[in-house]
C-alpha cells in the first residue's frame, strides 16, 4: 500500500500545511509548476517526490523533472503531464501518451482546476488536484490524497488548504 498525497501548481509558495501532509503521506507526487528549487527542497527532505516539470519552470527544475512521466505504483500504472487536459478535452501529447502507456490514472494541473473523473473510453481516472500556492484565479488552495492499494486505487481525498 502507498499513501499519495499529489498537489500542483505551487507557484514557488509552500507552507506548513502542506508539508504536515507531506509528513503523513508514503510519496508525494507534483503535477509541475513547482516555481523554484525551495518547493522541491522542502518537499525532498520529507518523502520520496516524483512529478513533471510545468510551463512556468526553470531550466533547472527541467533537467530534475520530465515533461511527461510514466510509471508504477503498486500495480497501477501512472501518467503525469502538466498540461494534459482532462477526459473529452485531452492536449495532443496526451492523448498520444494515453494511447501508447495505456494508464490507469492520469494526472495533469495547470488548469488550477480540481478534477477527478472517471474516462470511460480509456478506462482511467483523471485526477487534477488543482493549485495548492498563491499565484492564479483559483480562490482555494487545493490538493489531494488517496492510496494505491495492489490494482485499486482508494480513500481520494480532496484537501482545501482555505483561501489564496
Amino acid at each position: 500500500m502507498k499513501r499519495i498525497l499529489l498537489l500542483s501548481d505551487t507557484h514557488s509558495y509552500m507552507d506548513d500545511r502542506i508539508l504536515s501532509y507531506a509528513k503523513d503521506a508514503d510519496e508525494v507526487w507534483h503535477a509541475g509548476d513547482f516555481g523554484n528549487m525551495h518547493v522541491i527542497e522542502e518537499l525532498e527532505k520529507l518523502k520520496p517526490l516524483t512529478g513533471v516539470f510545468g510551463n512556468i519552470d526553470e531550466a533547472k527544475i527541467r533537467t530534475i523533472f520530465p515533461e511527461v512521466k510514466s510509471f508504477m505504483c503498486e500495480e497501477v500504472k501512472v501518467l503525469m503531464i502538466h498540461i494534459g487536459g482532462y477526459p473529452g478535452k485531452y492536449t495532443a501529447l496526451a492523448k498520444q501518451h494515453i494511447a501508447s502507456e495505456q494508464p490507469q490514472l492520469f494526472i495533469s494541473g495547470h488548469s488550477h482546476i480540481l478534477k477527478a473523473m472517471y474516462d470511460e473510453k480509456n478506462k482511467l481516472l483523471h485526477l487534477n488536484p488543482g493549485a495548492c500556492g498563491k499565484q492564479g484565479w483559483h480562490k482555494v488552495r487545493t490538493m489531494m490524497r488517496f492510496s494505491i492499494i495492489g490494482k485499486e486505487i482508494k480513500d481520494l481525498e480532496i484537501i482545501e488548504l482555505g483561501p489564496k
